[in-house]
């Protein structure tokens, strides 16, 4: 399997879907590497109702509700300030030519410092309501400057369609989406309750998800890596960024399952990977390293 995953890499047939385990690959510097540490860090700059101090979208919620969106916005580029150098396994994807589309869906900047440097990539971020009315996601160049798009207005409330792609972004050879924000380059964050809420209204019908990656999306697969599945919002995310894409996927997850990952697997023609994800990684970039040098 893994040699079949790295030939798919080659081919550009492969998407990666990275999650909040990948960024924890960059070892004991990296910022949270889960939900749990990151409510941890949201919790001990703010005052939270204790039984919701474990739930990072309620805690969140509850942050923006009483401190003001802008006190949540600060405290979640604080918990991603911590910058590490990328992981040998950030490095091998950037340096993955024929790859067309990276999906991260987490916080941390590790993604565009492995891919800084280099040229024909760009990027796309979901943006809250609360802060972009109006606006989807924000298109960003590698210098993070933006990249503008037209508005289109659907109706006479006043209400905007979702932006086509810059004319530029159809010259990139990756587009990392970056469907919850990130701390880099302008510290965009869907993370509370009302943002999620916001974006899964629409999500069924795609709205949210660029038209870029829907093209992009067709007749390729999967790979997720760092991710679990055991609650409604990550199952929801997956499912829409991955729907009308190849039939046939892969997940990197480690241990036992809870039921409702089996059933999202097996519903979505996910192959589950039990593997170490640190090892699954070094596994293949060595099996394509030595498939280059063949």
């Amino acid at each position: 399997m893994i040699g079949e995953i790295a030939a798919a890499f080659r081919q550009g047939d492969v998407i990666p879907y990275l999650g909040p385990g990948v960024t924890g690959l960059a070892g004991e510097a990296a910022p949270p590497s889960l939900p749990e540490k990151l409510v941890a860090e949201l919790v001990a700059g703010a005052t939270v109702p204790h039984k919701i101090r474990n739930n990072l979208t309620a805690a969140a919620q509850y942050i923006e509700n009483f401190k003001h969106r802008k006190t949540l916005t600060c405290l979640m580029a604080n918990a991603f300030s911590a910058s590490p150098d990328p992981s040998l396994f950030h490095a091998w994807l950037a340096a993955q030519d024929k790859m067309p589309l990276l999906v991260h869906a987490w916080y941390d900047d590790l993604v565009l410092k492995a891919f800084a440097g280099r040229s024909g990539w760009g990027l796309v971020q979901g943006v809250t309501q609360s802060e972009h009315f109006g606006d989807w996601v924000n298109w960003y160049r590698p210098d993070g400057s933006v990249a503008p798009t037209k508005d289109f207005i659907r109706d006479g409330s006043g209400a905007k369609a979702p932006a086509e792609a810059p004319e530029e972004a159809l010259k990139w050879r990756t587009l990392v989406y970056e469907p919850l924000g990130s701390a880099k380059p302008a510290s965009n964050f869907i993370v509370s309750d009302s943002d999620y809420v916001e974006v899964l209204t629409e999500i069924d019908i795609q709205t949210p998800i660029p038209d870029l990656v829907q093209t992009i999306r067709k007749g390729r697969s999967f790979l997720f890596l760092g991710c679990r599945f055991a609650n409604q919002l990550e199952r929801s995310f997956a499912r829409q960024i991955m729907k009308r894409s190849s039939d046939k996927h892969w997940a990197v997850i480690e241990g036992a399952l809870t039921r409702n990952e089996e059933k999202f697997l097996r519903e979505q023609n996910i192959t589950r990977i039990d593997a170490n994800l640190a090892d699954f990684v070094t596994t293949l970039t060595q099996s394509d390293l030595a498939a280059a040098a063949a």
